[in-house]
C-alpha cells in the first residue's frame, strides 16, 4: 500500500467511526427509520449524481433487480436500522465494538454459502477469539435487564447482514461499483419510506434542531456517499485484503469520538471485549495475507 491509499484507509475509518456519533446526535430529534431514511435517501441522490458524472453506466441493473433488493435490505436497511435502535439503548461506543464482529461472520457465512473459503483451524481460531471478545464485551448487559441484551444482539443481527450480503455482492460480477452502490440505496430509500411513514409518521414530528441536521448531512454526505466513494477506490487500488483493515480501525474512531464528543466512557468490559475482536480479526487477517501470498 502506497501512502496515498493509508490516508485513504484512515480518511475511511474516521468516516465510517463518525457515522455512530453522528447518529446518537440526531437520535435526539429523528426516530430510527425516519432517521435511515433520511440517511439513504440524500446518500442515494448524491451518489447518482457521483455516478452520472463519472460515466459509469447503469444499464444491466434491472436485469439483477432481486440481487440488488436483497442487499438493499442487508447491506443497508435492516442493518442501518438495528443499528440506530440499539445505540439508543446502548450508546455508540460498545455498539460499534460489536459491529466489529461483521468479519467473524463473513467467515462462517462464506464457510456454509461458498465452495472457496472453507473453515480451516487459523480461521476457527481468530472466529473463536473474536466471539470472546463478543461475550466479555456483551458481559455486563445482564445486570442492566434484558433491554441492553436485546439491543447487544441487535447489533449482531446488523453485523450478520452485512455479511450475508458480502456474499450476495459477490455474485454481481461486473457491475460498476458506484452505479451499484446508488442503486441499492434507492431501492433502500423507496422500502423505508413507506415503513416510516407507516410507523412513526415523521410529519407530526418537532422540527429537528440545526445541530440534528447538521449531523444527518454529515452522516448522509460524508459517512455513507463519500464512504462508498472511498472504499470502491480502495478495493480498485489495494484489493479486499488491505481495505478490510478498515474493521479495526472503525471501532477505535468510533469509541474515541463517542468518549471525546458525547462523554461516553466505555466500561472495562467493552474495552476488553473490543481487544479479543481485534485479537480475533488480525488472526483472520494473517491468514488471509498468507492465503493471498500462495496464490499470488
Amino acid at each position: 500500500m502506497f501512502p496515498l491509499d493509508w490516508g485513504l484507509l484512515v480518511a475511511l475509518s474516521l468516516l465510517w467511526g463518525s457515522a455512530f456519533f453522528l447518529s446518537q446526535i440526531a437520535l435526539a430529534d429523528l426516530p430510527p427509520f425516519t432517521l435511515v431514511l433520511c440517511r439513504v435517501a440524500i446518500a442515494a441522490a448524491a451518489l447518482i449524481a457521483i455516478t452520472a458524472a463519472a460515466g459509469q453506466a447503469v444499464h444491466g441493473l434491472a436485469r439483477t433487480w432481486p440481487a440488488i433488493l436483497a442487499l438493499a435490505v442487508l447491506n443497508i436497511a435492516l442493518p442501518f436500522t438495528l443499528l440506530l435502535w440499539s445505540q439508543a439503548r446502548i450508546g455508540s461506543g460498545l455498539t460499534s465494538i460489536l459491529a466489529a464482529a461483521t468479519p467473524l461472520w463473513s467467515v462462517l457465512i462464506s464457510h456454509f454459502m461458498t465452495t472457496d473459503e472453507p473453515m480451516t483451524r487459523a480461521r476457527l481460531a481468530g472466529v473463536t477469539v473474536g466471539f470472546a471478545g463478543v461475550a466479555v464485551a456483551t458481559g455486563h448487559a445482564g445486570s442492566h435487564g434484558n433491554h441492553d441484551i436485546a439491543a447487544g444482539l441487535a447489533v449482531l443481527g446488523a453485523a450478520l447482514c452485512y455479511a450475508v450480503a458480502g456474499v450476495v455482492g459477490r455474485r454481481l460480477h461486473g457491475m460498476q461499483p458506484l452505479a451499484l452502490a446508488s442503486a441499492q440505496l434507492t431501492a433502500s430509500t423507496l422500502l423505508l419510506l413507506p415503513i416510516a411513514l407507516l410507523l412513526e409518521q415523521p410529519w407530526t414530528l418537532a422540527i429537528p434542531s440545526r445541530q440534528t441536521w447538521a449531523a444527518l448531512l454529515a452522516l448522509s454526505l460524508l459517512s455513507t456517499a463519500l464512504g462508498y466513494v472511498l472504499f470502491f477506490r480502495l478495493l480498485a487500488s489495494t484489493g479486499v485484503v488491505n481495505t478490510s483493515l478498515v474493521s479495526f480501525l472503525v471501532p477505535i474512531t468510533a469509541v474515541l469520538l463517542s468518549s471525546l464528543v458525547l462523554g461516553e466512557l466505555p466500561g472495562w468490559n467493552a474495552l476488553a471485549g473490543g481487544a479479543l475482536i481485534l485479537v480475533g480479526l488480525a488472526l483472520l487477517q494473517g491468514w488471509r495475507r498468507r492465503s493471498g501470498s500462495k496464490t499470488a
